[in-house]
């Protein structure tokens, strides 16, 4: 039996990025949630995948709506991770965002946001696999992405290339 506390310190030794997941119930009523397992799955269709866990009421909420936008943090966007990983009822209060061709939000400051509709969603442990087909994205060009890695955030250093 692996030990749960060891599970996460051992996994936490792999860097992340850190997204929000953002949607738009009805009566126009934003909601989102902090993911740090984001991935690209397929490039023919165009696929994405985030595993949120499945007791979190956000993820129900944003499932129901059956769409979604990441976004992907830039690294002076740790407060906007904190503030999106609560359960608090209004997470947008006084949070800068704009709507997208889809009408999910997109947050200020973010490195990149990629619209989707919900592709599928299967089973795995205590989380689900959320597979997004994407439908509009883009990179936004002032930021470096805020990382998440043993307990902490951080920022990405490039190393220079060899010449």
């Amino acid at each position: 039996m692996i030990d749960p506390k060891t599970f996460r310190t051992v996994l936490g030794h792999y860097p992340t990025g850190v997204c929000v997941i953002t949607s738009i119930e009805s009566g126009d009523r934003p909601i989102g949630m902090s993911i740090g397992s984001f991935t690209s799955v397929s490039l023919d269709p165009p696929l994405v995948a985030f595993f949120p866990g499945r007791q979190s009421s956000s993820w129900r909420r944003i499932r129901a709506t059956r769409r979604f936008c990441v976004n992907v943090l830039g690294d002076q966007q740790q407060a906007l991770s904190r503030r999106f990983a609560t359960p608090a009822e209004d997470k947008f209060a006084g949070v800068a965002h704009r709507i997208s061709g889809m009408g999910l939000p997109i947050l200020e400051g973010v490195v990149a946001w990629i619209d989707c509709e919900l592709y599928a969603v299967h089973e795995a442990g205590d989380h689900d696999i959320a597979l997004g087909k994407v439908a509009a994205l883009a990179a936004e060009p002032a930021a470096r992405p805020l990382l998440f890695h043993k307990g902490d955030y951080g920022r990405l250093h490039p190393i220079p290339r060899a010449a």
